[in-house]
């Protein structure tokens, strides 16, 4: 690469780039420099320390990521989005695994301030998720479900933590469908229920 142009934002591609070649914890500011060939004095001009490098590819990736998914998910509904939404997740996280390990990474609020990432990854998780009539808190408990299960089973599968014949693909494909399922089924939250009826109850003695 050659230095002319260096910026923030060509550093954080290019970091992710080296994020998938060595690891997110492998990129340091001097393996950078070298990508670059200049000194890490050059890097400095643009970020501050290794831990800005670092978040401003957490963000980077993170964006990426997310746009990924709301292209796959467009105009899909129910199953269909969920669908879509699981395998361009599962695609992201296998094709770019240092870029996905980047974004379980956490920001800084001044740095965060000037993102979009989170209104967006927000808009496209909770609005497939609310085709299955889910509000809070039940919206928030079903995300970090999603999350959680497509985190641990791709994690699993990057290391070779399968060892079962059973092909893996059709265990995520009956994976996803199951919380199709159970997203049709989501258990009340019985809290919930009981303030609901209170409150219903309130308003019949307010009318009587």
């Amino acid at each position: 690469m050659v230095r002319v142009g260096l910026t923030a934002e060509r550093l954080a591609a290019a970091g992710a780039e080296l994020a998938d070649d060595v690891g997110f914890e492998g990129l340091t500011v001097s393996a950078l420099a070298r990508r670059f060939g200049v000194k890490d004095a050059s890097l400095y001009s643009h970020i501050k320390n290794l831990r800005e490098l670092r978040q401003r590819v957490t963000l980077y990736a993170a964006s990426e990521f997310i746009d990924s998914i709301a292209a796959a998910v467009a105009g899909r509904a129910g199953k269909d989005a969920l669908v879509a939404f699981a395998d361009a997740y599962r695609a992201y996280a296998l094709a770019h695994p240092g870029r996905y390990a980047a974004t379980q990474h956490q920001v800084d609020p001044e740095l965060l301030a000037g993102s979009t990432v989170m209104a967006r990854t927000a808009d496209t998780t909770y609005g497939m998720l609310r085709a299955y009539g889910l509000t809070e808190p039940d919206l928030t408990d079903a995300v970090r479900l999603l999350r959680s299960t497509f985190h641990g089973y791709i994690s699993l599968e990057a290391e070779g933590g399968f060892g079962h014949p059973r092909e893996v693909q059709r265990s995520w494909e009956r994976g996803v469908q199951a919380l199709h399922i159970l997203l049709e089924h989501w258990p009340r939250d019985q809290d919930q229920e009981k303030a609901q009826e209170k409150d219903q109850e309130k308003e019949g003695g307010e009318e009587r």
